[in-house]
């Protein structure tokens, strides 16, 4: 277990950048009539929404037009960078920065890692997770122009595995415990990279997120593990076997929104209800959803009251009062879908930025902006040049 402390680190070496410029100039999708013509502002005006489709990459702007469209090889992940401006596209040679204001582009920066997983944003610190060796690299978003990458510090996990880490306000560094075999925990670093305390009470974690008063909580298949004031604390689901996978937080609730599974035995994707910890009281409340309506991961996020708002496959947005787990309206926003086959498969996502909702319908090949405060749909993309699958805000 060891902390390093890199320097600048600038351009990749010419092989580096090679391989993702190969991995990003894969065959695009077919043109076709209906396709959208890719034009770009002169400047970036409110939200921008990066879509991926096989074998592309989509920047949207606020009215959902296609400002452009990069070739991108088969099945690609998409993560908010932090600083409300650059996504992060993963690629074979680790997280490749997209600029999304003004004129978006792919940039030449890429942060190295070894099969790129998770990308974590806390305030102005963010952590990339390399599964092929569990290195976390994290860096200070406020810093990051897409010219060259902003210093950066590295640290080593124990063995390489599937993992996620968090740096808390105080400079700890949150960072999961595991194997190639199994994940069975979390440990906390100081500022200066030593260990402080360390629980393995967590099976299988997954998923992670900061609440109010900068508490971390992580998912676990029989519960929740938060992290406080220098401590863990285990919170038990109300079933043996209750797996949250990923968590949905703000920093004014202290209540984190979990996607929630009952039966290891389950088969399928689609969830039926939620998980409502509070990290305050050590509350762990399950919510059904409404009455034969199924979800995936992809279709969770907290509204602008902090509430959580649900994208069944009924096809509406649902929210809920996360103190209580009782709903509170219905949206109905595009045709009823089915669960996919599997996760990597395109099926409806949502992202929440402020009131706006932004539900993908692959069905359609098109994507919806909802207002939350109203349920109205304002805007409705023309049909994209392929099917969307991941979807990220900046």
């Amino acid at each position: 277990m060891t902390t390093t402390k890199s320097l600048r680190t600038a351009a990749l070496p010419a092989a580096l950048l090679s391989a993702a410029a190969l991995a990003l100039t894969g065959c695009a999708a077919d043109p076709s009539p209906s396709e959208p013509t890719s034009t770009a502002t002169e400047r970036a005006d409110g939200n921008r929404i990066t879509l991926t489709y096989d074998g592309g990459l989509l920047v949207l702007d606020d009215d959902l037009r296609v400002l452009t469209d990069d070739a991108v090889d088969g099945f690609t992940r998409v993560n908010p960078a932090g600083d409300g401006r650059h996504v992060l596209v993963t690629v074979p040679s680790g997280f490749r920065v997209l600029d999304t204001a003004a004129d978006p582009a792919l940039t030449d920066a890429v942060f190295p890692a070894d099969t790129g997983g998770h990308a974590v944003v806390h305030g102005d610190r963010t952590a990339l997770f390399a599964d092929g060796t569990g290195q976390v690299t994290t860096f200070d978003n406020t810093e990051l122009d897409g010219a060259e990458l902003p210093d950066t510090e590295t640290t080593e996990s124990e063995a390489a595995h599937h993992g996620v880490a968090i740096v808390l306000e105080d400079g700890t560094l949150l960072t999961t415990i595991g194997d190639e075999e199994s994940r069975s925990g979390v440990r906390a670093l100081d500022a200066d990279g030593k260990e402080t305390t360390r629980s393995e009470e967590c099976p299988n974690v997954h998923g992670e997120g900061a609440v109010q008063g900068d508490v971390a909580v992580f998912g676990c298949t029989d519960g929740a593990l938060v992290y406080d004031d220098g401590a863990f604390t285990k919170l038990d689901a109300p079933t043996k076997y209750g797996r949250t996978g990923n968590l949905f937080t703000t920093d004014t609730s202290s209540i984190a929104l979990g996607d929630y599974n009952d039966d290891p035995d389950s088969e399928g994707y689609l969830l039926h209800q939620i998980a409502l910890i509070d990290a305050a009281s050590g509350s762990y409340r399950v919510a059904d959803v409404p009455d034969g309506v199924g979800y995936t991961f992809r279709d969770l996020a907290r509204g602008p009251e902090d509430e959580a708002v649900v994208l069944g496959d009924d096809g509406a947005l649902h929210t809920f009062d996360t103190t209580s787990g009782e709903l509170l309206d219905s949206f109905p926003v595009i045709d009823p879908w089915e669960g996919p086959a599997e996760w990597q498969d395109a099926h409806p996502a949502l992202k929440v930025a402020g009131d706006v909702a932004y539900v993908t319908d692959p069905a359609e090949r098109r994507v919806h902006a909802v207002d939350l405060t109203t349920g109205e749909t304002i805007a409705s993309s023309d049909v994209l040049p392929g099917v969307p699958n991941e979807m990220a805000i900046a």
